[in-house]
């Protein structure tokens, strides 16, 4: 049985996404790219990346949805603002009745690279190597692409690893 999954890296500009099927341990590219969202005014930016994800997920009938949780950035408003990005994108999720898991960055890192302080390009890297790509997807792609890939190794939901008396400390079950 194949499931869908749609990976999300929220951000006020450009909202990264990424759609793969996952067969057993065989995961296949399906599309990926960005939600532009132009202009100052917030209430119009998170109505395009509202519709923009509603569009993507009609488009491509995900079965789940895996998103990045914000950080905590050194200025407060900014981490405020990407969250607002974030809600929007779990809504777009939940008004269509998915399942959502969330992710760190440095979990996302840890399944995808192997370490969970990766730069930038060797996540992009490591999901072109994973998927087969011709070429790395643009950053905000493979970071929800790396998002996808893992939810599907092992997240929750999808033959997650027991963890009953586990927590999770620096990404890791302990």
């Amino acid at each position: 049985m194949s499931i869908r999954i749609l990976g999300i890296d929220p951000g006020l500009r450009a909202t990264g996404y990424g759609v793969l099927d996952r067969s057993g341990n065989h995961l296949v590219y399906i599309a990926s790219g960005c939600v532009r969202a132009e202009g100052t005014a917030l209430p119009a930016r998170l109505k395009t990346i509202l519709e923009g994800l509603n569009e993507i997920i009609a488009r491509h009938a995900p079965h789940q949805v895996a998103i990045e949780q914000v950080f905590v950035n050194v200025n407060p408003k900014s981490t405020l603002l990407l969250g607002q990005a974030r809600g929007t994108a779990i809504c777009a999720a939940v008004l269509c009745g998915l399942p959502i898991a969330e992710y760190t960055a440095l979990q996302i890192k840890q399944a995808v690279v192997g370490k969970g302080h990766a730069a930038k390009g060797q996540v992009q890297e490591m999901v072109r190597r994973l998927l087969g790509l011709s070429a790395a997807p643009a950053a905000d792609a493979a970071d929800a692409l790396a998002c996808a890939i893992c939810h599907a190794h092992g997240g929750q939901g999808l033959g997650a690893l027991p963890s009953a008396g586990y927590r999770v400390r620096r990404g890791r079950l302990v």
